[in-house]
């Protein structure tokens, strides 16, 4: 999905035509809302990551130290 919102502000940016982009990423989207209404419906319960929660993994991973990353690994 991540691909296809780059693509569309790619097209955006240099003044082409986004429908056809824009309309797959719109059904991406409600794709993903169905899914998430069935994985609610189904008893789940717990609170999604968002955007915000995964930038702060990403920023913790990148400030741990280069050799405790090797060492766990």
């Amino acid at each position: 999905m991540a691909e296809v919102e780059a693509s569309v502000r790619d097209l955006v940016d240099r003044d082409h035509d986004c429908a056809e982009k824009a309309l797959a990423q719109m059904d991406l989207r409600r794709k993903i809302n169905l899914l998430i209404g069935e994985w609610k419906a189904a008893g789940g319960g717990d609170v999604l990551p968002d955007v915000r929660d995964r930038m702060r993994l990403r920023s913790a991973k990148t400030l741990g130290s280069p050799l405790r990353v090797i060492a766990r690994r």
